[in-house]
């Protein structure tokens, strides 16, 4: 069986890249390929410490985060989305099981509408005439921590209560 503690140290290692993707979204509008690269990369270490089969396993995940790619590819050839975001919620679905994935995308939407109307008060406020650029990576983010700390946080304080009585 993989190690327990590997995975939840990948877990951690995904969390803090999210911090920081929505950092460098909400300071740069943009972010790195190099981040969504490495997110990505990291999947299948992910995989092998969840113990997760090819199939239909894996299949399912390489397969959300093909759809997800294609629609979001759409959606940024329409100007509706950023590429940083597009990259970052693909590799996002490498990692994140697809019901739970569809979890995430519903909490993107709240978070990032409430995050429209928050900074589009803001700029309004300011007499700001430029055009309003949402860091959406910040959505994504707050999303993507919200449905792993959900996901995972209950089997993490099993596993604590288990090694504290044995």
């Amino acid at each position: 069986m993989p190690d327990f503690e590997f995975r939840y140290i990948l877990l951690g290692t995904l969390a803090i890249a999210l911090l920081f993707a929505a950092f460098t979204d909400l300071r740069r509008r943009q972010i790195d390929n190099w981040l969504n690269g490495a997110i990505a990369a990291a999947a299948p270490l992910y995989w092998w410490a969840s113990g997760l089969s090819l199939w239909p396993g894996v299949a399912w995940q390489v397969g959300m985060a093909v759809v997800t790619l294609v629609v979001l590819a759409g959606l940024f050839a329409l100007r509706a989305m950023g590429g940083g975001d597009v990259k970052l919620l693909t590799a996002l679905a490498l990692w994140i099981e697809p019901m739970a994935f569809l979890r995430l995308l519903v909490a993107m939407a709240l978070i990032g509408g409430v995050l429209t109307l928050v900074m589009g008060a803001w700029h309004v406020a300011r007499r700001r005439r430029d055009k309003l650029a949402i860091p959406y990576g910040v959505a994504i983010s707050s999303a993507a921590l919200w449905v792993l700390a959900v996901q995972f946080a209950p089997a993490f304080q099993t596993a604590a209560a288990v090694r504290g009585a044995g």
